[in-house]
Parts: structure tokens; sequence; C-alpha cells
């Protein structure tokens, strides 16, 4: 039996990387913005805590993978008792989202080899949880409004819906991220009225539809990608693209 004992801190990195490498294996990349830009909290990059202040480091990281696996359009987080000192409550059920705070603290000790005070600087990271505004009920109406948001003005295109249709692939909509998961094996898409026109949302579905055809039940490709980024990934991107034109002939 092995004698190490895993630490807070090594505990918290591991939920934290597990979480990570989770979304990942479902071909979710978490460092892709996943909500709506159109909150009233306005155009965001990051997650915000209740107060508009935003997360930093690694917490940027979990909470965009969180939002991605509960779907959560808002970009606002609070723990559970800033939600009830705020007039809410955390519906029964609901999972939070782990976030780390790390700082300093300063302490006086004697010096063993001259006996005089020092002054030393001791770092720790603490381990909470956070839950998004979305899975909170009763909180200021200002948590939950968007912005007006900007409809897409083209109609739906009759021969490239056919297309799509034709292809029999799970596509699926919501939120505000485009990507295809190879482990669940689905597509997912923005809505259709979040597009700025309808040829950027049928060239973005042409894109993940290609992703989709390298499935092993369909043309099984395989460039050996290991990791993001690689020269496996980036061969894998080059057939997307070229991939992305072939239904917009019928926009044309």
């Amino acid at each position: 039996m092995s004698n190490t004992t895993e630490t807070p801190r090594q505990d918290i990195y591991s939920r934290i990387t597990n979480q990570i490498i989770a979304a990942l294996e479902q071909g979710v990349k978490p460092w892709t913005q996943p909500w709506n830009a159109a909150h009233a909290a306005g155009h965001v990059s990051r997650p915000l805590r209740h107060n508009g202040q935003a997360y930093g480091g690694i917490n940027v990281l979990t909470l965009w993978a969180s939002a991605m696996t509960g779907h959560f359009s808002a970009p606002i987080w609070m723990t559970f008792r800033q939600a009830i000192e705020l007039g809410g409550h955390v519906r029964k059920g609901e999972k939070g989202a782990p976030v780390v705070y790390a700082n300093t603290i300063s302490k006086t000790e004697a010096d063993e080899s001259t006996g005089d005070d020092v002054e030393r600087t001791i770092p720790f990271l603490k381990a909470y949880t956070v839950f998004n505004v979305e899975q909170i009920e009763d909180l200021p109406g200002h948590y939950y409004a968007l912005a007006e948001s900007t409809r897409n003005p083209d109609e739906r295109v009759a021969d490239a819906e056919a297309y799509f249709a034709a292809i029999r692939a799970d596509i699926r909509h919501g939120g505000d991220s485009a990507y295809y998961s190879p482990g669940l094996d689905y597509i997912q898409m923005p809505p259709f009225d979040a597009f700025r026109d309808a040829q950027a949302y049928y060239a973005t579905l042409a894109h993940e539809t290609t992703h989709w055809t390298k499935h092993t039940t369909r043309l099984d490709r395989d460039f050996g990608r290991k990791r993001f980024g690689d020269d496996g990934y980036a061969r894998e991107e080059l057939v997307a693209l070229s991939g992305q034109s072939a239904p917009l002939a019928t926009l044309q």
C-alpha cells in the first residue's frame, strides 16, 4: 500500500485537471467563450464574480468548462452564501463549480541562527465552490437580464437545410459555441438567429459537419492527433476548412 497522501493543494489541482480533461475528451475546448455575449453584463471575455469583477488564472478555464457542461449562457458566478445575502437560493440538487483563491500571509518568526524576529511570507491556496446565476432563483433581476440581441436578418435557405438534413448528423442548437463532440458524436451550434447572416451559419455548420465525418463509423479519418495544436490537429482543421464551402453554392 502506498504511504503517499494527497494534500489539499494536490486535490484541488486534480479536480481542475480532471474537469478540463473531461471537456477535451468530449471535443469541447473550454478556452472558447461559452456564454452569450448579449447578456446585460456586456461583452465579456472572462467569467464574472457577483460584484462584476472578472476571475483570473485557472479559474477562467474551470468556469468556462463548467458553463459548457451546464449549458449556461450567463457569465456570472457566486457562492452559496453570496446568493443568500442577495435574497436568492441555489436550486436543490444543483452542483457547483470549483474555483481557487491564492494569496500569501505574513508571519513573524524567530530566526533559528540569530534569534531575531523575521517576517516570513507564506503562500496558501484555498478552494471553494461557486454557482452560475442560472442555478440560482430569486436574485435581483439584473443578474438574469439580457441585452437586446441583433437578430440574423436572413431567412433559412431551403436548399442548404435539405443538404444538412440529408447528412443525418445529430445537430443540436443552443449556447454560444460551435463544435463537434467526437466522444458523444454530435454537433453543437448556436441558434441560427445568433449569426450575422445565413452564410455565416451554414459555413460554420459545414465546418463542424466535416469534423463529424472523421468518426470511426464514417470515414475513420485519423491524422495521429495526440493533443490540441499538434500536426494531427492542424491537418484535421485544414480538412474541415476545405469542406466548409461545399454547401455554400446554395447561397449564391
